[in-house]
Protein backbone atom coordinates (compact mmCIF):
# COMPACT_ATOMS: atom_id res chain seq x y z
CA UNK A 1 0.00 0.00 0.00
CA UNK A 2 2.82 2.21 0.81
CA UNK A 3 4.35 1.58 -2.33
CA UNK A 4 1.60 2.64 -4.19
CA UNK A 5 1.07 5.69 -2.70
CA UNK A 6 4.59 6.62 -3.28
CA UNK A 7 3.90 5.96 -6.79
CA UNK A 8 0.79 8.48 -6.96
CA UNK A 9 2.54 11.24 -5.40
CA UNK A 10 5.38 10.71 -8.12
CA UNK A 11 3.33 10.87 -10.78
CA UNK A 12 1.20 13.88 -9.50
CA UNK A 13 4.54 15.55 -8.74
CA UNK A 14 5.94 14.56 -12.16
CA UNK A 15 2.52 16.26 -13.62
CA UNK A 16 2.89 19.46 -11.78
CA UNK A 17 6.60 19.86 -13.25
CA UNK A 18 5.26 19.05 -16.46
CA UNK A 19 2.77 21.71 -16.37
CA UNK A 20 5.15 24.24 -14.93
CA UNK A 21 7.61 23.76 -17.84
CA UNK A 22 4.77 24.42 -19.97
CA UNK A 23 3.60 27.12 -18.55
CA UNK A 24 6.82 29.41 -18.44
CA UNK A 25 6.92 29.49 -22.04
CA UNK A 26 7.35 33.29 -22.56
CA UNK A 27 6.80 36.10 -24.95
CA UNK A 28 8.49 39.79 -24.61
CA UNK A 29 7.16 42.05 -26.72
CA UNK A 30 9.57 44.93 -27.80
CA UNK A 31 8.44 47.97 -29.59
CA UNK A 32 10.51 50.35 -32.01
CA UNK A 33 10.10 53.06 -33.86
CA UNK A 34 11.25 51.39 -37.14
CA UNK A 35 13.27 54.35 -38.82
CA UNK A 36 14.71 57.16 -36.83
CA UNK A 37 16.24 60.42 -37.24
CA UNK A 38 19.92 60.41 -37.31
CA UNK A 39 19.74 62.19 -33.87
CA UNK A 40 19.11 59.57 -31.79
CA UNK A 41 20.46 56.69 -33.80
CA UNK A 42 21.19 54.86 -30.62
CA UNK A 43 18.13 54.93 -29.24
CA UNK A 44 17.84 50.93 -29.90
CA UNK A 45 21.18 50.41 -27.58
CA UNK A 46 19.04 49.88 -24.18
CA UNK A 47 16.83 48.41 -25.60
CA UNK A 48 19.22 45.79 -26.70
CA UNK A 49 20.83 45.51 -23.59
CA UNK A 50 17.09 44.22 -22.55
CA UNK A 51 16.54 42.30 -25.19
CA UNK A 52 20.09 40.09 -24.19
CA UNK A 53 19.98 39.67 -20.82
CA UNK A 54 16.38 38.53 -21.75
CA UNK A 55 18.50 35.56 -23.06
CA UNK A 56 15.81 34.28 -26.12
CA UNK A 57 15.47 31.19 -27.74
CA UNK A 58 13.36 32.54 -30.88
CA UNK A 59 12.96 36.47 -32.01
CA UNK A 60 9.91 37.19 -33.76
CA UNK A 61 10.26 40.08 -36.61
CA UNK A 62 7.63 42.22 -38.47
CA UNK A 63 8.02 40.44 -41.81
CA UNK A 64 5.59 38.99 -43.72
CA UNK A 65 5.64 34.99 -43.68
CA UNK A 66 7.09 33.23 -46.84
CA UNK A 67 3.72 31.12 -47.24
CA UNK A 68 1.16 34.43 -46.40
CA UNK A 69 0.13 34.78 -50.25
CA UNK A 70 -2.41 37.06 -49.64
CA UNK A 71 0.25 39.63 -48.16
CA UNK A 72 2.43 39.28 -50.88
CA UNK A 73 -0.51 39.77 -53.46
CA UNK A 74 -0.60 42.98 -52.05
CA UNK A 75 2.89 43.94 -51.12
CA UNK A 76 4.22 43.43 -54.93
CA UNK A 77 2.47 46.19 -55.95
CA UNK A 78 1.74 47.69 -52.54
CA UNK A 79 3.30 50.78 -50.60
CA UNK A 80 6.47 49.35 -49.74
CA UNK A 81 9.58 49.80 -52.72
CA UNK A 82 11.52 47.34 -50.67
CA UNK A 83 8.92 44.46 -50.46
CA UNK A 84 8.06 44.94 -54.19
CA UNK A 85 11.86 44.64 -55.28
CA UNK A 86 12.12 41.56 -52.75
CA UNK A 87 8.99 39.85 -54.34
CA UNK A 88 10.02 40.12 -57.81
CA UNK A 89 13.68 39.01 -56.63
CA UNK A 90 12.12 36.05 -55.20
CA UNK A 91 10.21 35.20 -58.15
CA UNK A 92 13.31 35.75 -60.93
CA UNK A 93 15.42 33.67 -58.30
CA UNK A 94 12.44 30.49 -58.17
CA UNK A 95 13.34 30.68 -62.33
CA UNK A 96 16.84 29.68 -62.19
CA UNK A 97 18.00 28.53 -58.56
CA UNK A 98 17.49 24.97 -57.19
CA UNK A 99 17.45 24.42 -53.24
CA UNK A 100 19.61 22.28 -51.81
CA UNK A 101 18.33 21.23 -47.90
CA UNK A 102 21.13 19.19 -47.11
CA UNK A 103 23.80 21.82 -47.96
CA UNK A 104 21.20 24.69 -46.26
CA UNK A 105 20.93 22.66 -42.92
CA UNK A 106 24.63 22.11 -42.75
CA UNK A 107 25.33 25.79 -42.97
CA UNK A 108 22.62 26.33 -40.11
CA UNK A 109 24.81 23.81 -37.93
CA UNK A 110 27.83 26.10 -38.29
CA UNK A 111 28.65 28.88 -36.31
CA UNK A 112 27.95 32.48 -37.65
CA UNK A 113 31.87 32.60 -37.02
CA UNK A 114 32.54 29.63 -39.38
CA UNK A 115 29.68 30.62 -42.37
CA UNK A 116 32.19 31.85 -45.37
CA UNK A 117 31.18 33.90 -47.99
CA UNK A 118 30.21 31.22 -50.27
CA UNK A 119 27.59 30.16 -47.48
CA UNK A 120 26.11 33.19 -46.65
CA UNK A 121 25.97 33.95 -50.44
CA UNK A 122 23.80 30.48 -50.91
CA UNK A 123 21.72 31.37 -47.64
CA UNK A 124 21.12 35.03 -48.98
CA UNK A 125 19.84 33.15 -52.15
CA UNK A 126 17.81 30.47 -50.68
CA UNK A 127 15.57 32.76 -48.57
CA UNK A 128 15.13 34.79 -51.75
CA UNK A 129 14.15 31.33 -53.40
CA UNK A 130 11.50 31.00 -50.75
CA UNK A 131 10.31 34.57 -50.27
CA UNK A 132 11.52 34.88 -46.60
CA UNK A 133 12.39 38.33 -46.65
CA UNK A 134 13.29 38.50 -42.81
CA UNK A 135 16.64 36.29 -42.64
CA UNK A 136 17.44 37.24 -46.51
CA UNK A 137 17.72 41.07 -45.02
CA UNK A 138 19.23 39.52 -41.95
CA UNK A 139 22.13 37.49 -44.18
CA UNK A 140 22.52 39.79 -46.38
CA UNK A 141 23.40 42.36 -42.94
CA UNK A 142 25.97 39.84 -41.97
CA UNK A 143 27.00 39.65 -45.43
CA UNK A 144 28.32 43.27 -45.37
CA UNK A 145 28.92 44.43 -41.55
CA UNK A 146 30.21 41.24 -40.51
CA UNK A 147 29.32 39.01 -37.59
CA UNK A 148 29.85 42.09 -35.13
CA UNK A 149 27.15 44.29 -36.96
CA UNK A 150 27.08 47.34 -38.11
CA UNK A 151 29.94 49.52 -36.24
CA UNK A 152 27.89 52.56 -36.97
CA UNK A 153 23.89 52.46 -36.18
CA UNK A 154 22.01 52.14 -39.85
CA UNK A 155 19.21 54.14 -38.28
CA UNK A 156 16.57 51.20 -38.83
CA UNK A 157 15.88 50.37 -35.07
CA UNK A 158 14.29 46.53 -35.90
CA UNK A 159 17.70 45.76 -38.14
CA UNK A 160 19.96 47.22 -35.63
CA UNK A 161 18.04 45.63 -32.47
CA UNK A 162 17.02 42.23 -34.04
CA UNK A 163 20.40 41.06 -36.17
CA UNK A 164 22.67 42.09 -33.67
CA UNK A 165 20.43 40.35 -30.79
CA UNK A 166 20.45 37.55 -33.45
CA UNK A 167 24.22 36.82 -33.74
CA UNK A 168 24.63 37.53 -30.07
CA UNK A 169 22.50 34.56 -29.15
CA UNK A 170 23.38 32.87 -32.27
CA UNK A 171 19.99 32.30 -33.26
CA UNK A 172 20.42 31.17 -36.90
CA UNK A 173 16.71 31.93 -38.32
CA UNK A 174 14.37 34.78 -37.31
CA UNK A 175 10.50 33.73 -37.29
CA UNK A 176 8.39 36.17 -38.94
CA UNK A 177 4.72 36.94 -37.94
CA UNK A 178 3.27 40.44 -39.96
CA UNK A 179 0.39 40.16 -41.98
CA UNK A 180 -0.32 42.96 -44.41
CA UNK A 181 -3.07 41.21 -46.54
CA UNK A 182 -5.58 44.26 -45.36
CA UNK A 183 -3.00 47.47 -45.63
CA UNK A 184 -3.79 49.02 -48.53
CA UNK A 185 -7.50 49.26 -47.15
CA UNK A 186 -6.25 50.51 -43.91
CA UNK A 187 -4.06 53.04 -45.74
CA UNK A 188 -7.51 54.08 -47.64
CA UNK A 189 -8.96 54.64 -44.20
CA UNK A 190 -6.72 56.40 -42.53
CA UNK A 191 -7.15 59.25 -45.67
CA UNK A 192 -10.35 59.30 -45.59
CA UNK A 193 -10.54 59.24 -41.41
CA UNK A 194 -8.00 62.16 -42.25
CA UNK A 195 -10.07 64.05 -44.70
CA UNK A 196 -13.52 63.60 -42.26
CA UNK A 197 -11.78 65.13 -39.44
CA UNK A 198 -11.16 68.88 -41.11
CA UNK A 199 -14.72 69.45 -40.54
CA UNK A 200 -14.82 68.00 -36.99
CA UNK A 201 -12.19 68.32 -33.97
CA UNK A 202 -11.17 64.69 -34.41
CA UNK A 203 -7.56 65.99 -36.41
CA UNK A 204 -7.08 68.49 -33.71
CA UNK A 205 -7.47 65.89 -30.89
CA UNK A 206 -4.73 63.84 -32.99
CA UNK A 207 -2.70 66.83 -33.54
CA UNK A 208 -2.51 67.32 -29.72
CA UNK A 209 -1.98 63.58 -28.67
CA UNK A 210 1.03 64.17 -31.06
CA UNK A 211 2.17 66.99 -29.69
CA UNK A 212 1.57 65.87 -25.91
CA UNK A 213 4.07 62.95 -27.00
CA UNK A 214 6.69 64.78 -28.91
CA UNK A 215 7.11 66.88 -26.01
CA UNK A 216 7.84 64.24 -23.90
CA UNK A 217 10.20 62.08 -25.77
CA UNK A 218 12.46 65.14 -26.15
CA UNK A 219 14.45 64.87 -22.34
CA UNK A 220 14.82 60.85 -23.32
CA UNK A 221 16.12 61.47 -27.13
CA UNK A 222 18.69 64.26 -25.35
CA UNK A 223 20.25 61.47 -23.11
CA UNK A 224 19.63 58.15 -25.16
CA UNK A 225 17.08 57.25 -23.49
CA UNK A 226 14.48 56.98 -26.18
CA UNK A 227 14.10 53.03 -26.43
CA UNK A 228 13.17 53.34 -22.81
CA UNK A 229 10.67 55.89 -23.23
CA UNK A 230 8.85 54.49 -26.59
CA UNK A 231 8.41 51.17 -24.48
CA UNK A 232 6.59 52.66 -21.54
CA UNK A 233 3.34 51.92 -21.00
CA UNK A 234 2.00 55.46 -21.64
CA UNK A 235 3.92 56.24 -24.77
CA UNK A 236 2.47 52.78 -25.96
CA UNK A 237 -1.08 53.26 -24.98
CA UNK A 238 -0.60 56.40 -27.13
CA UNK A 239 0.82 55.35 -29.82
CA UNK A 240 -1.92 52.41 -30.34
CA UNK A 241 -4.64 55.34 -29.66
CA UNK A 242 -3.42 57.16 -33.24
CA UNK A 243 -3.08 54.01 -35.59
CA UNK A 244 -6.46 52.56 -34.51
CA UNK A 245 -8.37 56.21 -34.17
CA UNK A 246 -9.37 55.57 -30.97
CA UNK A 247 -8.84 58.70 -30.11
CA UNK A 248 -11.57 60.72 -32.01
CA UNK A 249 -14.34 62.58 -30.34
CA UNK A 250 -16.69 62.18 -33.90
CA UNK A 251 -16.92 58.57 -35.06
CA UNK A 252 -16.98 58.77 -38.97
CA UNK A 253 -17.00 56.00 -41.49
CA UNK A 254 -12.83 56.64 -42.06
CA UNK A 255 -11.72 56.86 -38.60
CA UNK A 256 -14.36 53.23 -37.42
CA UNK A 257 -13.15 51.32 -41.21
CA UNK A 258 -9.66 52.02 -39.63
CA UNK A 259 -9.90 51.24 -36.33
CA UNK A 260 -11.39 47.73 -37.25
CA UNK A 261 -8.38 46.81 -39.77
CA UNK A 262 -5.58 48.22 -37.26
CA UNK A 263 -7.73 45.36 -34.88
CA UNK A 264 -7.83 42.59 -37.37
CA UNK A 265 -4.55 42.41 -38.49
CA UNK A 266 -3.08 42.93 -35.05
CA UNK A 267 -5.22 39.71 -34.33
CA UNK A 268 -3.58 37.75 -36.90
CA UNK A 269 -0.05 39.10 -36.12
CA UNK A 270 -1.09 37.48 -32.64
CA UNK A 271 -2.37 34.36 -33.99
CA UNK A 272 1.03 33.81 -36.32
CA UNK A 273 2.96 34.66 -33.00
CA UNK A 274 0.78 32.47 -30.39
CA UNK A 275 0.26 29.44 -32.70
CA UNK A 276 4.33 29.54 -34.08
CA UNK A 277 4.73 29.85 -29.98
CA UNK A 278 3.01 27.21 -28.73
CA UNK A 279 4.01 24.79 -31.63
CA UNK A 280 7.76 25.32 -31.15
CA UNK A 281 10.27 24.16 -28.14
CA UNK A 282 11.27 27.67 -27.81
CA UNK A 283 10.15 29.17 -23.82
CA UNK A 284 11.97 32.41 -23.91
CA UNK A 285 10.04 34.38 -27.00
CA UNK A 286 11.26 37.78 -27.88
CA UNK A 287 9.01 39.88 -30.22
CA UNK A 288 10.20 42.81 -32.15
CA UNK A 289 7.81 44.83 -33.81
CA UNK A 290 6.71 48.58 -34.18
CA UNK A 291 5.50 50.24 -31.02
CA UNK A 292 2.21 51.25 -32.17
CA UNK A 293 1.16 47.15 -32.13
CA UNK A 294 2.50 46.19 -28.71
CA UNK A 295 -0.80 46.97 -27.04
CA UNK A 296 -2.85 45.65 -29.67
CA UNK A 297 -0.92 42.77 -29.91
CA UNK A 298 -0.66 41.87 -25.82
CA UNK A 299 -4.49 41.72 -25.52
CA UNK A 300 -5.15 39.51 -28.41
CA UNK A 301 -2.03 36.72 -26.96
CA UNK A 302 -3.66 37.57 -23.49
CA UNK A 303 -7.15 36.57 -24.69
CA UNK A 304 -6.30 33.28 -26.95
CA UNK A 305 -3.42 32.06 -25.74
CA UNK A 306 -3.86 32.48 -21.65
CA UNK A 307 -0.84 29.80 -21.14
CA UNK A 308 1.56 31.78 -22.41
CA UNK A 309 2.79 34.65 -20.39
CA UNK A 310 3.16 38.13 -22.02
CA UNK A 311 5.89 40.62 -21.11
CA UNK A 312 6.43 44.16 -21.88
CA UNK A 313 10.09 45.43 -22.37
CA UNK A 314 8.50 48.40 -20.29
CA UNK A 315 7.63 46.27 -17.66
Amino acid sequence: MRTLFTLIIVLFISTLNGNAQEAQKEILIVGTMHTVPNIVKNSYKPMLRRAKKYNPTAIYVESPRSNDSLSWDYLKEGWSKNYKAFYYLSDSIQQVFTPNIEKYNAILEKSFSDMTSEDLDFMITSFAYHRDNANHEFYTYIKKYGIDGSKKPTRHEDGDLTFKLALNKEIKRLTSMDDQQTNGEYHDAWSKCSKEGQANRNNAINVKLNKKAYNSAIIPAIFRGLGKHTNKIKSLEQLHKSSSFTYVAVQTEGCTEGERYWNERNMRMAKNIGEQVVSSDSERNIVIVGASHVIGLQKELQANYPELKIVLAGE
